[in-house]
Parts: C-alpha cells; sequence; structure tokens
C-alpha cells in the first residue's frame, strides 16, 4: 500500500490521505479507507456520513473495516462523506471500488462437470442446506469473534470506540476526544464539564463556520506530581465557560474544544500532543491552550507544537523563562507560547516587598525533579528566586541548604531536614520552601513534631500553595506555630471587592461559569477553593480574543493559526478582557500588568509581634 501524499482538496487548498488509483486489491482499499479518516474517530466519520438514507454506526465501520472483503458500494460512498470528501472527490474511491468488485474472486472461473438433470436436483437441495447451515454457523462465529474484537478493542481504548483514547496501565484515560466519545472517559468528576463539551461541539459544529482549540492538560490524578481532581476539574469547567461565552457572541467563526489529556505527570504528553498535530489541518486546529504545569513534560510538549506552527497559551506555566524566549531551558524560542499567569518572579518579589522586617534566619528545602525523573521547572525557577531576589536572599543561611528527590519518598526524608532545623547554631524561623504542594502537607506536619516546634516559623512558597486547605491541621496547632505565605491570583472575596478594578470582569465570569450549560451545573464552590478555573479561562479568552480579532481584520476568510500567532502578540494595552481583569500580552508572550493583581496571602497562625513590640492578649 503507497503512503499517504497530498492531493488536490477543494480551490487553495489541500488534503493528505491515500490515493485510491495505486490501491491493487480489497485489503489495500481497506487500509487506504482507514488511512483516510486520518484522526477522525470511528464516532466522528460515523455521525458526518448521513447521505440522506442513514448514517453508518462507529460499530459498523469497524466491524467493515475488520472484514476480510470488499465493503459494499453505499458503505463506500457514506465512509468517504464521513470523511470529509466531496462529491466531486468521491468519484475515484467509487470507481476504484467497482475497478476491485468486478475483479475474479478467489474461486471463480472454476468449472464443475454437472451431473444428469435428477441428480442436480437432489444434489441443489443438499447444496443450499449445506450452504445454508454453513452460513449460519459461519455467521454466528463471525459474530462472537467480532464481539470478542470489539469488546477487546473498547477495553484498550477507555470503553470506545475512538483510537485517540487509550487506557493506560491502573485505569487511566489519556488522548483526545471532542466530547462525543461518552462523558465519563476521564473519570465521573468530569461528567457535567465533558457533557456540556460535547453538546457545545455538537451545535457548533452543525453551523459550518468554526475553527477547533484544543485545551491540553493532564486530566487524571495517579501520581504526587499531578494536579488535585478539584483542580483539574475547574480548570476544564473554566476553558469550556470562555468557549461557551465567545460562541455566544455575534462574531465568527465558532470555536469549538477538543479536550486533550496528557495523564498523570503529563507522562503520555508526546502521544497526546502528536495527535493535536496530526488533526492541525483536517479538523480547523488553530490554538492550544492549558498546556499543564511547570516541568520538563511541557516544554518539550511546547516544542513541539511550536514546530508544528501551533499558538499556545500557557495557564498555569509559571516559571521564570518558561515564555516565547525558550530561556527556561536554553535550547532556543518558543514560537507562537504564550502564558496568563503570575512568573514565579512576580510572586516572590510581591512577598519580599511585604515580609515583615526585621533580620531572619532561612533555611531553603528544594527539589529539582519530578517523579518522573524529568525537570521541575516551577521549582527550579523558585530556587533561583530564592538564591537571587535581593529582599529574600539576605536572609539565606549557608549551612542550611537542603534537597530531596521525590523518588526517594518525601514522607521519610522531610522529618530528617525538619528536625537539623533545631540542630544549627542559628535559630531558623523561616523556610524557603521551593517544592510542590503536594509534599507541603507532610512538610508541615514534620515542622510540629521537630525538638523546637515551639518557636514560632514562616515557610514561604509558590503560587503552587494555593490548593493548600488552610484547614490542615499542622498550620492550626497553637504549639507549634507556623505561618505560610505564597503569592497569587486573588480569591474570591478579593476579586468582589469593590475596589477592585476588575470587579465587573470577574462577577461576569462567576455568573456564566455558574449558570446552566446545556443541563449541567457547576459549583460555585469550584470557583472559591483555587484560581484554576479563572486562569484556565482567560487562556482561552486570550487566545479567542486573538481569533476574532485576526477574523475581523480578514473578514473574507477563516483565520488559520498563522493569523491567530501574529494577533497573539499584538494583544497590548489591556486588549484581553479575562476574569481576573483586563490584561496584554507582551513580546516575549507574558502577562502584561501583573504588578496590578499579584496578592500575597498569608495562611496557618499569626505572625508574633516584633521585639519592640508591645506582647498582646
Amino acid at each position: 500500500m503507497t503512503q499517504p501524499e497530498a492531493r488536490p482538496d477543494t480551490p487553495g487548498e489541500q488534503k493528505m490521505g491515500p490515493d485510491p488509483e495505486r490501491v491493487r486489491n480489497q485489503k489495500e482499499f481497506r487500509e487506504a479507507l482507514n488511512q483516510l479518516r486520518g484522526s477522525k474517530s470511528y464516532r466522528d466519520v460515523g455521525r458526518d456520513s448521513d447521505d440522506g438514507s442513514g448514517r453508518l454506526s462507529a460499530t459498523t465501520i469497524s466491524t467493515v473495516l475488520r472484514m476480510d472483503a470488499l465493503p459494499t458500494r453505499d458503505f463506500t460512498g457514506k465512509y468517504v462523506r464521513g470523511c470529509g470528501l466531496t462529491a466531486e472527490q468521491h468519484k475515484p474511491w467509487l470507481k476504484c471500488w467497482e475497478t476491485l468488485n468486478s475483479q475474479p474472486s478467489a474461486g471463480r472461473g472454476r468449472r464443475w462437470a454437472l451431473p444428469a438433470a435428477g441428480s442436480r436436483r437432489r444434489l441443489r437441495t443438499v447444496l443450499v442446506a449445506g450452504t445454508a447451515l454453513a452460513l449460519a454457523v459461519g455467521v454466528g462465529a463471525w459474530q462472537v469473534h467480532q464481539r470478542i474484537e470489539d469488546s477487546q478493542f473498547e477495553r484498550e481504548h477507555c470503553g470506545t470506540s475512538n483510537p485517540s483514547l487509550v487506557t493506560q496501565a491502573g485505569g487511566e484515560c489519556t488522548g483526545v476526544t471532542d466530547g462525543s466519545d461518552g462523558a465519563a472517559v476521564f473519570g465521573s468528576d468530569l461528567k457535567p464539564v465533558m457533557t456540556a463539551i460535547g453538546a457545545e461541539n455538537q451545535n457548533v459544529t452543525g453551523g459550518g463556520d468554526y475553527v477547533t482549540f484544543a485545551f491540553l492538560t493532564p486530566l487524571t490524578s495517579k501520581d504526587a506530581n499531578s494536579l488535585t481532581v478539584g483542580q483539574y476539574v475547574a480548570e476544564l469547567e473554566g476553558a469550556y465557560t470562555a468557549v461557551a461565552e465567545e460562541n455566544k457572541k455575534n462574531s465568527r467563526p465558532k470555536i469549538r474544544l477538543l479536550v486533550a489529556s496528557m495523564g498523570s505527570s503529563q507522562k503520555r504528553w508526546e502521544r497526546t500532543v502528536d495527535q493535536l498535530v496530526a488533526r492541525k489541518d483536517s479538523e480547523r486546529l488553530v490554538a492550544v491552550a492549558g498546556m499543564g504545569l511547570s516541568q520538563q513534560e511541557t516544554v518539550d510538549a511546547a516544542r513541539k507544537l511550536s514546530k508544528a506552527d501551533l499558538p499556545m497559551v500557557g495557564d498555569l506555566i509559571t516559571a521564570d523563562g518558561f515564555n516565547a524566549t525558550g530561556a527556561v531551558d536554553g535550547k532556543g524560542p518558543i514560537n507562537g507560547l504564550a502564558r496568563v499567569a503570575l512568573s514565579n518572579s512576580d510572586q516572590l518579589n510581591a512577598i519580599s516587598e511585604e515580609l515583615p522586617s526585621g533580620r531572619r534566619t532561612a533555611a531553603l528545602v528544594s527539589t529539582s525533579v519530578t517523579p518522573n525523573g524529568t525537570r521541575d521547572l516551577y521549582t527550579e525557577s523558585l530556587d533561583k528566586g530564592f538564591r537571587t531576589i535581593e529582599g529574600l536572599e539576605k536572609h539565606l543561611d549557608a549551612h542550611s541548604d537542603f534537597t530531596f528527590d521525590p523518588r526517594g519518598g518525601p514522607d521519610a526524608i522531610l522529618p530528617a531536614i525538619s528536625q537539623n532545623f533545631c540542630n544549627t547554631s542559628k535559630t531558623i524561623d523561616t523556610v524557603y520552601y521551593a517544592a510542590r504542594v503536594k509534599y507541603l502537607p507532610d512538610f508541615l506536619d514534620a515542622l510540629t513534631k521537630r525538638s523546637c516546634h515551639a518557636q514560632h516559623i514562616t515557610v514561604i512558597t509558590g503560587s503552587d500553595a494555593a490548593a493548600l486547605d488552610p484547614k490542615t491541621e499542622a498550620l492550626n496547632d497553637p504549639a507549634s506555630p507556623i505561618t505560610v505565605l505564597y503569592a497569587s491570583f486573588p480569591n474570591a472575596e478579593q476579586f468582589r471587592d469593590p475596589g477592585n478594578p476588575g470587579r465587573g470582569l470577574y462577577e461576569a465570569f462567576a455568573k456564566a461559569f455558574t449558570s446552566p450549560h446545556h443541563g449541567q451545573q457547576f459549583p460555585a464552590e469550584h470557583l472559591t477553593s483555587s484560581y484554576w478555573g479563572i486562569v484556565a479561562y482567560d487562556a482561552v479568552i486570550t487566545a479567542a480574543t486573538a481569533l476574532h480579532n485576526a477574523a475581523a481584520h480578514n473578514p473574507s476568510s477563516t483565520p488559520n493559526r498563522y493569523a491567530i500567532r501574529n494577533e497573539l502578540y499584538a494583544l497590548r494595552n489591556n486588549a484581553v478582557a479575562g476574569a481576573s481583569g483586563h490584561f496584554g500580552i507582551d513580546k516575549n508572550g507574558n502577562r502584561t500588568n501583573t504588578d496590578t493583581i499579584t496578592t500575597v496571602h498569608r495562611i496557618g497562625q499569626p505572625f508574633p509581634p516584633k521585639p519592640t513590640d508591645p506582647p498582646t492578649g
């Protein structure tokens, strides 16, 4: 079978696919049909296959393409229609079918000597009965075999007929879907938002004038470095809300949303990204939002998407230099990358300015790798900030610098590190924590059990700590006073404050988020438990703003990925109306106006009074 090649499509376009004129037999014909659908699932092909006389089911498509036989002419016509071919493009496929159908079969051409007339009638009766029995047995056996194969296929593909979805060890599902493969493919927690996405996409594609965005993120939580369930559920809900609100506007084109899960710790990033790259032409994919955490897998994913000329807007990326410059790993620019989160430098500078005055003695606890053994760029960036930002670096104790590797068991090493704070000649009253929030509860618990636990200690860390429960027992133990400081976006109450200039934008977002979505309702507490829904909304709104600016500047055509990338870096002067307020994107892809939004949060015990302050109580 020849490899797919570019063939003329509609005027001015090219469509990738196999050439039916080079097909030599039935087997190659089925292979060519399978290649023709590209990254479309059987369900997608079936949905688009209706020619007025009904459409193909995903099961029928799967069954026919596996049979060792030439598909029917009716199946072929509907199938190529479902793959997106025009009536004119059907012709070479149907011509190929007619050629193959006219070829002699394996048994055709043989001649049998016929018996006498009477014997012939008896033989015909026997043959008819025998043939009917053989057919019945054969069909029954084939049906059983097919059910077994279909069942196995579905087990391997998250209970669906979509080959883009893959069941990983442990049962988690990774890959790409548009919501038509069932609402529970990524788990029951995501059923409401996946139901809404599927319904919204069906409405959008029915209108014809649309492009596709993909939201790329880990949507399962099996490892310690993954997002928590509450985080990624709110994240996807925020992304969907942005798409739904943009589609309500009197603007074109509309937005179809693909959901792309990289799995726990983003281990399956490469296969998922490869699927997105494969869809960039066939499914009008023009932008990717989300992107995941600040770790090596995300950098690698961003570089591969950049090479495919797909613009990206990160929602959770905070590591310094993780932008269009590519300074985060020094391997050159990452063209097309923007981000809407607050950088680690934004966060640590804000904390250094609000830290109570006076001399401190600070220990540094850090890790530089993920549980995968890859670089954790978020923690690396925090570590560098603690060592270089003047207001923090000056307090560091050179003899209290501790690192750990999460693959060795944080719950085992963190108590030993904590006890070391009691064994120095200086009193350690501050800890710079350059590690993930997943390990922070264990670390705080270890601090309450150190021999000098009665000494107040302040833990300073990054925005990942927004996921830390303020009710954590170690934060509420007066016998072991601990204060945690981190900087992030304002909380819901602060966003709603009359003094917030972006209050109206946040209120509009919150109303949209909690409104019914195709019969589904997202809980209001998803907006108060974390800021993940806000940054996901802002990331998608940023891409949508670039899309609609491109459409306005060239109303006669549908914007492509190059036009959107151009517009993305022209979003200056507060061009984006996000849930967190107005902002822009600078030449390096960073969010602008971060100084007006960065907020320092304190949880746990109050700061101890300064020595010059009179005692209280």
